[in-house]
């Protein structure tokens, strides 16, 4: 290979060390990275190549995204799809997929479905990869953009510092272990013990993200689940279960307070956590789904039995026609309007919806 050739590369790498913040377009990038952890609400193919009963790689999932059925549990964009436009990055690409450090210089999407806070939770869908592990990957990731970087650790540790972290944890250690039959969780912890033992298992994983070089963070609590068809169809009359939601707003409770402590100098100096309240985005949707351009709120676009929700998307089922009008797309994730909705309150909103300041604002920072 002549010299010139093989410089490229690195050349690329020094330049988006160093710099990161000009888009492909030319303007102005928000962020140089944008990394990701979660559950299938935010899962874009990790768990493709996975022994496991969690997966979206097939059709009609991402009948709406430009490349089709890449493991995405949704019709099209998820909330981290539009974060990453509004931030003037590309789509970060599935951890598992990502084979050169150049692809993960933008970021990296750990997020699997099933995955939890606790490593149980999700069990019944085999395969998953729970927090605790995708905080490993990340560290991973870290090392290889140091070790890449020619020397210059103190580059790549600075790149890391001013990227965006989410963490968008909890839905499956409710719905796949503490009201999952088969776990004895509910036996052992009434709703406030369980809220506090998740909420200090977060406090230490973001602890291990900030030991990792995080520095910027974005932590949604668990969305308004008392609604999703699949709760739905568990009543007979397809009523919403107030207890469902219930159970999840301590936790939610608990994570707010527990970000308020950390900014108010809980030991992690220099970070910055902001907490994204999905569960009012989601209530104000449904409790006024017309003002946001919806108009079907009890059934999934994709799904089969009572509201949509017994039975989930099959392979090359036929989903609704209009699904822009629908807040679901499943019986458990909701479509990519809602989605992008979310994305633009984290981006844009104010101190109700992000606290204590939005995304754009954290970027600045």
């Amino acid at each position: 290979m002549a010299g010139g050739q093989w410089l490229l590369p690195w050349l690329l790498l020094l330049l988006l060390l160093a710099g990161g913040l000009v888009a492909a377009d030319g303007g102005e990038r928000a962020a140089p990275a944008l990394f990701v952890f979660g559950d299938s609400l935010i899962d874009s193919g990790n768990n493709n190549n996975l022994a496991s009963l969690a997966k979206a790689n097939y059709f009609p999932y991402g009948i709406d995204f430009a490349a089709g059925p890449t493991g995405r549990f949704c019709n099209g964009y998820t909330i981290v799809d539009e974060l990453a436009e509004l931030l003037g990055l590309p789509l970060v690409p599935p951890y598992s997929q990502a084979s050169t450090v150049q692809e993960i210089l933008q970021g990296a999407n750990y997020a699997s479905a099933a995955a939890g806070i606790l490593d149980d939770s999700g069990g019944n869908f085999a395969g998953r990869i729970p927090f605790n592990q995708q905080i490993q990957n990340f560290e991973a990731t870290v090392s290889q953009i140091a070790a890449a970087s020619g020397g210059g650790a103190a580059a790549a540790a600075e790149r890391v510092a001013r990227s965006i972290v989410f963490v968008g944890m909890g839905s499956n250690d409710y719905l796949n272990n503490y009201l999952a039959p088969n776990y004895d969780t509910r036996r052992r912890y009434d709703a406030n013990q369980f809220a506090a033992l998740l909420a200090g298992r977060l406090a230490a994983q973001l602890a291990r993200l900030y030991r990792a070089g995080a520095r910027k963070f974005v932590v949604a609590g668990v969305g308004s689940m008392g609604c999703i068809p699949t709760v739905l169809a568990q009543s007979t009359a397809g009523r919403c279960s107030p207890e469902v939601d219930a159970l999840v707003m301590p936790f939610n409770a608990n994570v707010r307070a527990m970000l308020d402590g950390l900014n108010a100098g809980g030991g992690l100096a220099g970070a910055t956590f902001t907490y994204l309240d999905n569960f009012r985005i989601f209530k104000a949707i449904l409790a006024n789904p017309a003002a946001f351009g919806f108009s079907v709120v009890d059934r999934g676009c994709c799904g089969i039995g009572r509201n949509g929700g017994q039975i989930t998307c099959l392979p090359f089922m036929p989903p609704c026609a209009d699904r822009e009008r629908y807040v679901f797309w499943d019986a458990y994730h909701p479509t990519a309007a809602v989605n992008v909705i979310i994305a633009r309150e984290a981006f844009h909103g104010g101190a109700d919806v992000m606290a204590p300041i939005n995304v754009a604002q954290l970027a600045r920072l």
